[in-house]
């Protein structure tokens, strides 16, 4: 693939990125947000300290700085994955720009979430303690870096299986793999549990389910918007011209057989 297309494809990735995100920015307003505003007001009923000083509204925080931040995280990782995509293209079996957007979605999905998600889960505000923060973002992190070189390790060890084992049964292999390096990852990281005594259990898990749609909904619309743009761009429809010859000659050759 020459630099051209890579340049065209990570514009059509941002591009693609930026309209995930703007979907996923419907859901987190819709799901997450009222979840936090319950899990503010629960904080400042149980909380000692009062009379702060509010150094950014909550409507602001609700509104531009959930799009801010939204739409900046699609664009960011549309385009690195994007870039995965050239990668990928062709390397890991014979699957067209649509199946390969889509599978390197569904990679960064599990890779970059969810492999961090199952160990350390989002949280709202008034859970956590604040002096394991730092501890716990670099253990996140740690978290994310990991799901991303396993996932990659996974990919290398499936190609490397398929000839002696068929493709079927190398995916399976690598698949355990990858699941029983993530479980050992699990076992011996640390993990915390600050969330408050009488903290409401059903908000804490409605809010991770918000989390957890929102990133569903970013990668899966990444993953449709840009194996579209993808394939058009890589697969070019023939000439309007070009199709009606065809079609004339075709026909041509059809009133000439049955004249015959």
């Amino acid at each position: 693939m020459n630099s051209i297309s890579v340049r065209a494809l990570l514009v059509r990735g941002m591009l693609a990125g930026l309209a995930a995100g703007a979907l996923a920015l419907v859901v987190a307003y819709l799901l997450g947000e009222p979840r936090i505003d319950s899990a503010i007001s629960f904080e400042e009923a149980h909380s000692h300290e009062h009379g702060g000083v509010e150094l950014v509204s909550r409507t602001m925080q609700s509104t531009a700085g959930l799009a801010t931040g939204v739409l900046i995280y699609g664009v960011a990782f549309g385009g690195i994955a994007s870039l995965a995509v050239c990668v990928a293209l062709g390397r890991i079996g014979r699957f067209g720009p649509r199946a390969t957007a889509a599978l390197v979605s569904l990679g960064a999905l599990v890779a970059v979430y969810l492999v961090p998600f199952f160990k350390y889960p989002a949280n709202p505000p008034a859970v956590g303690d604040p002096s394991t923060l730092d501890q716990r973002t670099a253990l996140y992190f740690l978290m994310v870096v990991l799901g991303v070189l396993l996932s990659v390790a996974a990919v290398i060890l499936g190609k490397r299986l398929a000839p002696r084992l068929g493709n079927w049964n190398a995916t399976v292999a690598a698949s355990v793999a990858f699941v029983a390096a993530v479980g050992l990852a699990y076992a011996f990281l640390p993990s915390y549990s600050n969330v408050p005594e009488h903290f409401p259990a059903t908000l804490l898990w409605q809010f991770r389910l918000a989390a957890l749609t929102v990133q569903c909904t970013l990668w899966a619309s990444f993953g449709l918007i840009f194996g579209h743009l993808a394939e058009r761009q890589l697969t070019p429809r023939p000439a309007a011209g070009t199709a009606a010859r065809t079609a004339e000659a075709t026909g041509a050759n059809s009133a000439a057989t049955a004249a015959r």
